[in-house]
């Protein structure tokens, strides 16, 4: 995950965004774009002043102030990977994406069909849950959901951790949020045969 920062950090700085060749980029970060901000403005705000309270003694200086700049790094390595790694359409199908380890792709031959949705989950809903006889993935963003991804048969999925919430895991339907699902469906109708 650390080099997964840097990584984001770095296609930040060179304007290069993880979007597969034909393809579009879809942002899905503005429901925590104004919360990520806030927390790197204080992270930011907070070394300075730890250090006023520590300065008296090196070793805990040294500590409070690595510690400080490793959170804030971390934070803004966040920020850049939601807007360098967007969700892709493109010509060999459909790249999923999630903050900066979940990362799946999708050929046109499993995916059935792509709709617009509008769904609002309860906090801390499991990622998959059992729907109308379906194994649904849901990668929300703030407990919501407003794209269905229906495959074609149940798919093996390969997420980042250990299950229940991460490793092999299979699904029918995955359901994402896009800041713009409108364009993202007129994408879909481009690509997809």
């Amino acid at each position: 995950m650390e080099l997964r920062i840097y990584d984001s950090i770095g296609r930040a700085i060179a304007r290069r965004p993880a979007i597969d060749r034909g393809g579009s980029g879809f942002s899905y970060h503005r429901p925590v774009l104004t919360i990520l901000i806030i927390f790197i403005a204080l992270s930011a705000l907070e070394i300075p002043i730890l250090d006023l309270i520590v300065h008296r003694w090196p070793v805990a200086r040294i500590v409070v102030l690595i510690i400080g700049v490793w959170g804030l790094t971390w934070m803004i390595g966040l920020l850049c990977a939601y807007y360098m790694r967007p969700h892709v359409v493109g010509p060999g199908g459909i790249r999923i994406r999630d903050g900066l380890e979940t990362d799946l792709f999708l050929d046109w031959d499993d995916i059935a069909s792509v709709a617009r949705i509008r769904q609002v989950d309860p906090p801390k809903s499991p990622r998959f849950t059992e729907h109308e006889g379906s194994r649904v993935l849901s990668l929300r963003m703030q407990d919501e959901v407003n794209i269905e991804i229906r495959l074609e048969r149940s798919t093996t999925l390969h997420l980042p951790g250990r299950p229940p919430k991460g490793g092999s895991q299979t699904a029918d339907v995955i359901r994402i949020w896009t800041d713009d699902p409108t364009d993202y469906l007129a994408a879909v109708d481009r690509h997809m045969p």
